[in-house]
């Protein structure tokens, strides 16, 4: 998705001008099909607080987009006045209606992340710091290797030959035998998840996907123009029985699953669960797509095997597995990998080309050096996250004991039951606060569900919890008991 809102924006910005056709393609059509002035409003403010419109641009004129959207004129001079008195767009007399901020609003992403620097608490991101002593160990490895690889272009789009074997030997270990060309190395696992959708899905297919599920995948399978099936993921994990009845009434293309400590629930998929789910798939003839870079996140229990270990003898063929090191060692690596089929990594690979050569190779030579002292390093990783954990619900359950949660055997995050369905709301209230946190309706498959959760990482040092229960108690203090989605954008991982 990224990829082409990207195209679509500068296309935009290289006039000034949105034409009615461009922007109807960025909208998001409401879920009775025709646009309501509301809803085009609130449609027309996503795509510039997401960044896919950028500020200062001219929107379309109002008979244009309202032919183009097949609405009348009405609706769109309505959209239009209210974006106005939101703050979102601006009108000069002769020279038409143009997007704004409303005063005192800056757009939060990819650059601005971090809000104001340490006066804001970054709760968003569940990923924890890098390991200093084994990274500076590992790069110090790979630093001396790096000469042996100079003489050579450096491109190797399957992955480096070493990191493959590595991947491999480690999901052979794990209880999944794997050969090195099963194992195709990427920018990452959302490189490893764009490809595979690339490869697997096109506009119009069906993939079904958890509900909650991880924002960055639901919003890859939107820019493929995929249809979603959602199936829930409750605090009792997933029901089974519900899976084969959707895969058997839709017949799904592929299906997105997050087994491991599920993000953002933290929920751990049963063996029994995992071999039912791999059959019913298979007689569907559904791919299952299967994220697994929480895996090693393991707090309470012993670390899961790979999914496709557990799924039964003749479903191995339609499992692709995607993994990173970004929660175990680093996210700044930016090493991820794909498990599949010779076949199927092979096609991948073909897709991979066209968007990115190949990885870093210096990268690549440190995630081989991790890897081969990540078994002594996860236990301590795991034991410095249980202390976060702990000091994120105890600082919760002092500031704000209304609040209930179960405690997850293992992954990165707390995803906390309100009570009552104010969590967009508070959201922006927390950030005016210094706090910035998601909502939970950023991980519903249907816009507006999950409204009364929060995802909270407990993957900072322990002592920035406290103030950040502090901040979120007066956030919270006077919120209403309901109140309309404040438009924020969002950016999380």
């Amino acid at each position: 998705m990224a990829e082409g809102r990207v195209v679509r924006t500068v296309v935009a910005v290289s006039d000034r001008t949105l034409s009615g056709r461009q922007l109807a393609v960025l909208l998001t059509p409401p879920e009775q099909g025709r646009f309501g002035y509301r809803e085009l409003a609130r449609a027309v403010r996503e795509t510039l607080l997401d960044g896919r419109v950028a500020l200062r641009m001219r929107l379309p004129a109002e008979r244009e987009l309202a032919g183009v959207l097949g609405v009348s004129r009405t609706t769109v001079t309505a959209a239009y006045d209210l974006l106005r008195e939101s703050g979102y767009a601006h009108s000069r007399q002769g020279a038409g209606t143009w997007t704004t901020l409303p005063e005192g609003q800056t757009p939060i992403g990819p650059a601005a992340i971090h809000g104001d620097g340490e006066s804001v608490i970054d709760l968003a991101l569940a990923a924890p710091e890098a390991p200093t002593g084994v990274l500076t160990e590992a790069l110090a490895v790979a630093s001396a290797e790096l000469p042996r690889y100079a003489t050579s272009q450096g491109y190797h789009p399957y992955g480096l030959p070493e990191l493959r074997v590595a991947l491999a030997d480690r999901y052979t270990a794990r209880g999944l035998p794997t050969r090195p060309e099963q194992i195709l190395v990427t920018t990452g696992a959302q490189q490893a998840l764009a490809l595979a959708l690339a490869l697997l899905g096109g506009p119009g297919d069906r993939v079904l996907a958890e509900n909650p599920s991880y924002t960055n995948a639901l919003d890859a399978m939107r820019g493929h123009r995929m249809r979603i099936t959602p199936v829930p993921v409750t605090e009792a994990g997933w029901d089974s029985g519900l899976i084969d009845a959707a895969l058997r009434q839709t017949a799904p293309r592929l299906a997105y699953l997050i087994p491991d400590f599920h993000n953002p629930t933290g929920r751990l998929m049963p063996d029994e669960q995992r071999r039912e789910i791999a059959r019913a798939a298979r007689a569907t003839g559904t791919w299952l797509l299967v994220d697994e870079t929480l895996a090693d996140i393991a707090l309470d229990v012993p670390a899961p095997r790979p999914f496709a270990a557990s799924a039964g003898p003749g479903t191995g063929e339609q499992i692709i597995s995607v993994g990173s090191l970004s929660k175990s060692c680093w996210g700044g690596l930016r090493v991820g990998w794909v498990r599949a089929s010779s076949r199927v990594v092979t096609e991948l690979a073909r897709v991979r080309i066209t968007h990115d050569l190949a990885g870093s190779v210096l990268d690549q030579l440190l995630a081989v050096a991790l890897i081969d002292r990540i078994d002594p390093l996860l236990p301590g990783r795991a034991a410095e996250l249980r202390r976060r954990r702990e000091a994120l619900v105890s600082a919760l359950a002092r500031h704000l004991p209304e609040w209930h949660w179960t405690l997850p055997p293992g992954g990165l995050c707390l995803w906390i039951d309100l009570g009552r369905p104010i969590a967009s709301q508070l959201a922006a209230r927390a950030l005016r606060h210094g706090v910035r946190v998601e909502g939970g309706a950023r991980f519903g498959v249907d816009p507006g569900t999950h409204e009364h959760r929060l995802r909270i990482p407990y993957a900072l040092p322990g002592e920035v919890y406290e103030p950040a229960a502090e901040r979120l108690a007066a956030a919270l203090e006077g919120a209403p008991a309901r109140i309309a989605d404040p438009g924020l954008p969002d950016w999380v991982a």
